[in-house]
């Protein structure tokens, strides 16, 4: 679904580091951070780019919610530093294109001094070179690909990443579900899927497990018996869907018509209410991994429920829960850090530790990843339920 192309962030990283006019001579590179830091008047300026238009917006817009909130929480506090924080939230409609034009719209017009996302996988790795050229940190809540934060020591995250999460679905089905044979169908294109469909694989079957079948498909499609006949041949006790909500919900609800009854088990991406829609009944009885369950009794994340619904008149979904948090923990970062330059808040960044979040208490290791748990859900009569807790 998201794809990496390294030649787009090579562009994003030309863009915004080796821009030049003509005639010659050139121009001089994009100030970085330390050049241009803010006036000591006005607002705090930070930048969010997610999908908000096409058909992820389910999901840029519910992180974009949470990071929004956050930001309002702290203004009615007093702000950072004495001043306003101002979010400015970019559309990237779920195009790579679109994430490299709004990271180079928020280093070089905007002038931010954090930028929140992008909300992919793919996206992140988009423009991360560029973030990193520019020396302004980033903070994405939910890419969870491990190499988003390996592009450089100015990228971070505070959701876990991929390895532990399919890790932690693997663990489940073996000790928890006593499988024993299990398919795969990712998303051959989504940097996300691969890396979840590759973690679960070589957890399941370092636990013992046989992994069946591995098949794919790619974001657009919307016929999916083919790879689905070739899983219901191989005969698996459960199907592992390690993709986004726009396309499992329809992956699911053909693979019951096609008379495949085994459970689902998915990961993160299934987190929006409109897979619900798109499968009808067909996730009954599935699990998957996610980042928090709004059935956990933890008072922080309870406080975090009842202030959102008072705001939003709905519950929040868990990918509002990440973009609160990581916007809660950037501008915390923003807050202890001795200046208001790119590397002072970077350093700030690295130092967190315990920070107490509605996905769970969280501190970020020296990789720029955060260590803290994660929640398998069940869903029954169309609600999502808690079923197992996984730590680190």
């Amino acid at each position: 679904m998201h794809r990496v192309l390294p030649l787009i962030a090579a562009f994003a990283l030309c863009a915004l580091a080796c821009e030049r006019k003509s005639p010659p001579p050139p121009a001089p590179a994009p100030a970085t951070s330390e050049q241009r830091a803010p006036t000591q008047e006005g607002p705090l300026v930070i930048g969010s780019l997610g999908s908000l238009t096409g058909s992820e917006a389910s999901f840029g817009t519910v992180v974009r919610d949470g990071i929004q909130f956050a930001v309002e929480q702290v203004n009615a506090e007093g702000g950072v530093k004495g001043r306003k924080v101002e979010l400015r939230a970019y559309d990237t409609q779920g195009k790579l294109e679109e994430s490299v034009a709004a990271a180079k719209r928020l280093l070089t017009q905007d002038k931010v001094v954090l930028i929140l996302g992008d909300v992919t996988s793919s996206g992140s790795l988009a423009i991360a070179d560029a973030v990193q050229a520019a020396r302004v940190p980033m903070v994405t809540p939910s890419s969870t690909h491990p190499d988003v934060t390996r592009k450089g020591d100015f990228v971070f995250r505070t959701c876990f990443i991929d390895p532990f999460q399919g890790g932690a679905m693997a663990r489940f089905a073996r000790e928890n579900l006593k499988l024993e044979r299990v398919a795969v169908m990712h998303d051959s294109k989504n940097a996300s899927s691969l890396g979840l469909s590759e973690a679960f694989t070589e957890a399941f079957k370092k636990r013992g497990g046989t992994v069946v079948a591995v098949e794919s498909y790619a974001k657009g499609d919307s016929d999916y018996r083919a790879p689905l006949l070739a899983v219901k041949k191989a005969k698996p006790q459960a199907l592992y869907l390690p993709g986004f909500y726009s396309e499992v919900g329809v992956i699911a609800r053909q693979a019951r018509e096609m008379g495949l009854t085994m459970p689902l088990l998915g990961g993160d991406g299934w987190e929006s209410d409109r897979i619900f829609e798109l499968a009808g009944g067909a996730l009954e009885g599935a699990y998957y991994s996610s980042h928090y369950a709004e059935d956990n009794p933890a008072p922080e994340l309870q406080r975090f429920i009842t202030s959102f619904r008072e705001r939003y008149g709905r519950s929040p979904e868990a990918a509002s829960a990440l973009g609160y948090d990581a916007a809660k923990v950037a501008l915390a970062a923003i807050e202890r850090a001795k200046s208001l330059s790119g590397p002072d808040i970077r350093d700030a960044l690295a130092s967190t530790k315990d920070h107490p979040g509605a996905t769970g208490t969280l501190t970020l290791d020296a990789d720029r990843n955060p260590v803290k748990p994660a929640v398998i859900l069940t869903i029954r009569e169309g609600k999502r339920r808690f079923a197992a807790a996984v730590t680190p």
